[in-house]
């Protein structure tokens, strides 16, 4: 039997480094909406890709100024008559199997939302508290599972007591029961509506919405892009991700094709201290196009120096 030298320690580093990149690049950095189109498919098959680190479902988007809360679903449930109780199931499997942090988002583009006072605004926060966190009530809309917080997408209504909301859900963090808190703003610095409530310094993620604005990338506006992109960067808030529609019929405008996000745009803002990866809207349009699993190996911050110098090819259907 022939006897085996040992193997020396350049290559035992070398092995020891490729497991790290992997373990590294096992952890996704992408953040998704769910819940406005019943064809997207269910919230666990959308964690089971492991593309995603967040969820948003999506959306609470009737409440404040008296009105009693109401959420929407689209196509998949009716969470107002207990028709969505099952995803209780789902969120706990997204939680525990899948590493998925799942959060309830407040706004939308088309719903009837505001808050008129700083007592609506306690209000709000506990109802959400006892009805999507960790409270208790006996009509929750998700069924018993505790969503690990609350993103704020608010595009309408009045631009008051943000701030306060986001304060009294704040409070119901615990060390052993974080409350987190996103925001997705529109890309022009300052946000109209949410700007106030930012600059608490309470907000643990923003996925700022770079679509449908003049802020959005293109090749002949890389430096209004970069310039807004250090805007949203310098504020006081945990990460910051890039929000991008997953498809061309996603947004108006502002979609950038995947080799164009790896090759010339990620090498823009991947260099920021709080950059945390990008958004896409929505888990719908992801699958049409296919969009994450075309990147989800270039997203995340850069932990190795090689990460940054890879590039990819457009993807070819067949």
């Amino acid at each position: 039997m022939a006897i085996r030298s040992p193997a020396s320690p350049l290559l035992l580093a070398a092995c020891l480094l490729l497991a790290l990149a992997g373990r590294l690049r096992a952890e996704p950095c992408i953040a998704v909406y769910w819940g406005q189109n019943g064809g997207e498919g269910s919230l666990r098959e959308a964690c089971a890709t492991g593309y995603y680190k967040y969820v948003l479902i999506a959306f609470l988007n009737q409440f404040g100024g008296g009105q009693t809360p109401q959420m929407n679903l689209a196509g998949h449930c009716d969470p107002n008559s207990g028709g969505c109780t099952f995803l209780s199931g789902d969120i706990i499997s997204c939680q525990q199997d899948y590493n998925v942090k799942v959060l309830l988002s407040l706004g939308g583009g088309v719903g009837s939302y505001r808050l008129v006072s700083v007592e609506d605004a306690e209000y709000v926060a506990t109802y959400i508290w006892n009805n999507f966190l960790g409270g208790s009530s006996a009509n929750r809309p998700l069924g018993n599972a505790v969503l690990d917080g609350v993103d704020f997408d608010i595009e309408g209504g009045s631009k008051d007591h943000w701030d306060d909301l986001a304060r009294f859900l704040n409070a119901y963090s615990t060390p052993e029961q974080k409350v987190y808190l996103s925001a997705a703003p529109q890309c022009p610095f300052p946000d109209y509506y949410l700007q106030t409530a930012i600059d608490t310094g309470l907000f643990d993620y923003l996925w700022v919405q770079f679509y449908n604005n003049y802020c959005q990338y293109s090749p002949s506006n890389v430096a209004t892009f970069v310039q807004v992109w250090n805007q949203w960067t310098s504020t006081s808030v945990g990460k910051v991700f890039l929000g991008l529609p997953a498809s061309p019929q996603a947004a108006g405008s502002g979609y950038v094709p995947p080799e164009e996000l790896v090759n010339d745009v990620l090498p823009l803002i991947k260099g920021s201290e709080k950059y945390g990866g990008i958004m896409l809207w929505s888990r719908y349009y992801d699958v049409l196009n296919d969009y994450s699993p075309q990147v989800k190996d270039y997203v995340c911050p850069s932990d190795l120096s090689f990460t940054s110098t890879m590039r990819i090819k457009p993807l070819t259907k067949v």
